[in-house]
This record gives C-alpha cells, structure tokens and sequence, in this order.
C-alpha cells in the first residue's frame, strides 16, 4: 500500500519531486508553509524536491534555489504558518510527462518531475483542478483523483456521498446565491435548527468565511460573508462538541487510519485564525474512551471509501460527549502538512514518522500511475484485437 518499492529507480538515483504550492485560494499561505515542510521532510538521499509555486494570478514560478536554502533553514519563531516557500521567481510552465519548461525559453527543459506532490489547499488545488491538469499531462501525482478531490471540496456533494452510505453529519441546509435572494424572508433560512448555528461556504477549507451565529439578526450578515467565497452556502446547527481529527491513507482496497487527535481553541471556535496565528492545540492521541476512538478510525475509513479517496485525507468530527454522537463534519483530501499539522501527530503517535509518511504517499502516487499505464495498454490492444 504505498512503499519505497512502488518508486521507481531513476537515472540519478533519487526521485525527482516537483512540490506545487500556492495559488489563487485564500489558503494560500497554509499551502506555502505546508510545502515547506514537505520539502524538509523529503530524505535528501532518496529524493530532489523542486519547489514550484503558484502566485495568485495564477502563474507557475520556480523561485531561486537560494531563497528554498535559506527558508529551508530558517526556523522563524511563532505560528507554522509564517514558515512558508516565496513564491517569486521565473516563470515556467509544466508540460507532458512531467517537462518543466521557461516560458521565456520554452525550447529548453528546465526539470524532469518524476511525480507531482500538489501540496495545494482549496479551491484550484484540493477541488480537482490541478489533478485533471497533471491526468492530462501523464504526471504521477499525490493524493485524490478529480472526482474525489472534487467531492471531498463540495460540502453539499461530500454530504450527499456520506447519506448515500449512512454516515451521520450535523443537521443542516444549503442554498444557492440566487435561492437566498429569493427567498420572502431570509431570516428564516433553515427554520427548525436550533440557535447557534454556522454558516460556512460550501467549496472552501481552513475555516475560511465561516461565521458562528446566535441569532437571526446575525444570520444575513453571516450569509453575506459565505457568499464572499463561493455561490453555496451552508447553513448547520451549531452543536456543542469536542473537535476529533483522523487521518487516513491508502486506496480503495487497503486503507487505515491514524489514531484521532483533539483540536482545542482557547476561545470561540476553531476558525482561520485560531488554526494558524494564535496557536489553537493539538493532543494526540485524543484523551476519548476507547470504543470513540475505535467508532472515529471505522467512521474515517467508510468517509475516505464514500467519496472514492486515494491516498490521505483528513476526517473532521463533532463529539457530543454528554450524548454520545458523532458526527462527521468533513473531509479534506490535502489536509494542512506542516510536521506540526494534526495530520502528521496522528500518524506520527501512529507509529509512521513524517519521512516515511510521505515516502508512503509518493509510493501511492506511482503505484496509481502504473495501474493506470496498464490499463490504457490493455484497451489499446483489446482496439487493436477488434478490428
């Protein structure tokens, strides 16, 4: 499921990685420091990362190897999120097969990437663009394919998935922009849930636009803040709950999950801000009884299963204590990858150290490639033997 023994040999003898980061999203920074941190990760004698970053107009960039030295090295005070990759540089552009090329010399190759590591948060990164764009390219890639990627971004959709499969989420209601405009009185939106409640934007992570309410002369404002992000917004009840997070990695035959972790704010709720600047904390393992850790690990697997994940993927959950519920509140098919993120402790008390967690997942990435080369061999001979 994922090993040293799935990368391919290559000439040079270490694995050529391009680590994608950036872009327009506002997580942009999130994904900067989380490349960072892969980068560090990547064992020197095994592979050759190649920083590649997205600015927010969208344009590829290889910044200078000098100032990926000096971040690399730098380990600057305070919160993770100010450790992060530039993303200035010349611009170059990623053609078949994996040939990175300067598009003020596109004759000339500037790299060879063996495989893609899209470290890449929400929109144009984690909602399938960029996995379309390398499928397109025959680039081995890390993490979802375009239709999980694209359901694990889309609340609504990753909700419909988990009610096809009878995974309990927290009651709620969407709307579009223009069903929202439309309705007589908006303050009703959602009559039946209780007070608080959260609004959130339906295709966005990291807590991104997500505003608690406590009533409804707070609702239209909140609504009008989700909508900044997306053209869906979901409304749900605001359930008073423990925050668990699992992460899991695999594929579609074997998968397993890491021990869940607890995610604490010192006040309000877990939003941007809490997560990245004033130091929400981690304990993992999560202090819970085991049959809730045993129930989060079984759950986490049949989410990662419902929307066809590959690769990792982090589960979010509710726990009502006093009731005994959980609820799963997303999925997120590139979850934060800083060495200090939930995701790497829970593998880490998992028993998977950070370097060979990635070293699993490029693994994966080449193992999916290869089955995919065998698959478009075969249907070229079955044509062939047709006609």
């Amino acid at each position: 499921m994922g090993n040293l023994a799935d990368i391919p040999v290559t000439p040079e003898g270490r694995t050529c990685v391009g680590v994608v980061y950036g872009g327009p999203s506002a997580e942009h920074e999130v994904s900067a420091a989380s490349a960072l941190a892969v980068i560090r990760g990547l064992r020197a004698t095994h592979f050759r990362p190649v920083a590649i970053g997205i600015g927010r107009d969208g344009r590829w960039r290889l910044p200078p190897a000098r100032a990926i030295e000096e971040a690399v090295a730098a380990r600057p005070d305070g919160p993770a999120i100010l450790d992060r990759l530039p993303t200035e540089g010349v611009q170059v552009e990623l053609r078949h097969g994996g040939r990175l090329v300067s598009c003020e010399s596109p004759e000339t190759v500037i790299e060879r990437l063996d495989v893609v590591f899209p470290m890449m948060h929400g929109p144009y990164g984690e909602d399938g663009v960029i996995q379309g764009y390398l499928e397109a390219l025959d680039v081995p890639y890390v993490g979802s394919g375009v239709a999980a990627s694209a359901v694990g971004m889309d609340k609504v959709a990753m909700r419909r998935a988990f009610a096809a499969e009878g995974i309990p989420v927290v009651p709620g209601a969407w709307y579009t922009r223009r069903q929202w405009q439309l309705r007589e009185d908006p303050l009703t939106a959602a009559d039946g849930l209780p007070w608080p409640r959260f609004v959130k934007p339906a295709s966005m992570g990291s807590s991104i636009g997500v505003s608690r309410v406590t009533g409804p002369a707070e609702l239209a404002r909140a609504v009008d803040e989700a909508f900044r992000y997306d053209d869906v917004v979901l409304v749900e009840e605001g359930i008073t709950a423990r925050e668990l997070l699992c992460g899991v990695i695999g594929d579609a035959d074997e998968a397993e999950a890491s021990v869940p972790s607890e995610l604490k704010v010192t006040g309000g709720f877990s939003d941007y801000a809490q997560k990245y600047l004033t130091g929400a904390t981690v304990t993992s393992p999560a202090d819970v009884p085991a049959d809730i850790t045993a129930r989060v690990r079984e759950m986490s697997l049949r989410a990662f299963h419902a929307i066809g994940g590959y690769g990792l993927a982090r589960v979010d959950f509710l726990y009502d204590e006093a009731a005994g519920k959980l609820y799963v509140g997303e999925i997120n098919t590139m979850p934060g990858f800083t060495a200090r993120s939930v995701f790497a402790r829970g593998w880490a008390q998992s028993g998977l150290p950070y370097s060979q967690l990635l070293e699993r997942l490029i693994g994966l990435a080449f193992a999916r490639h290869a089955r995919g080369r065998d698959r478009a061999r075969g249907s070229e001979l079955a044509v062939g033997g047709a006609r």
